[in-house]
């Protein structure tokens, strides 16, 4: 999974096309809060039923979910029937949460970061400063105005893993 924003422009330059990506990082810590909230209610999920349903490295889950259980969005259970679980309804996390959790600041370029840090000395007459800033929002909107909650609803052909015949612990 990649997520791509395209922004095309013309201009004196000739024009082009810029490919704004979410990192790796940040794709598999979606679809892995999708298995989340796909079992939400259900008690704690373990990161092998993650990694089947997802394709992902069990190992490379483990250090995402530290991150998001650091950022408050996850929860660990340890012992037999432990795993992972969302730390707040679906309803409650944003794409947006997540990506920043993972990733950091929502941005096109380092010079507009909604954080601050920015250390651009060139931003007050940048000709295209306002093109990033623009970028910026509108990735920003589409993130935090879709929960996961979202994400299940729209997922085609998906069951939960309550329907899947996974473990009875997740059930």
């Amino acid at each position: 999974m990649c997520l791509e924003f395209l922004v095309s422009w013309s201009g004196l330059t000739g024009g082009g096309i810029i490919t704004v990506r979410i990192s790796t990082k940040g794709g598999y810590g979606i679809r892995a809060m999708y298995e989340l909230a796909m079992a939400h209610g259900l008690g704690p999920v373990p990161l092998k039923v993650v990694a089947e349903r997802q394709a992902i490295s069990e190992n490379y889950l483990e250090q995402l979910m530290g991150t998001l259980r650091r950022s408050g969005l996850v929860e660990g259970i340890r012992g037999a029937k432990g795993g992972y679980k969302l730390a707040l309804p679906p309803e409650e996390i944003r794409v947006g949460d997540v990506i920043r959790a993972l990733e950091g600041p929502i941005s096109p370029v380092s010079c507009v970061d909604q954080d601050g840090s920015s250390d651009c000395d060139r931003h007050a007459m940048c000709p295209t400063r306002d093109l990033w800033e623009r970028l910026r929002d509108s990735m920003t909107e589409v993130l935090d105005s879709t929960t996961l909650a979202d994400l299940c609803r729209q997922a085609p052909g998906e069951q939960s893993l309550a329907k899947s015949g996974e473990p009875s612990h997740i059930q």
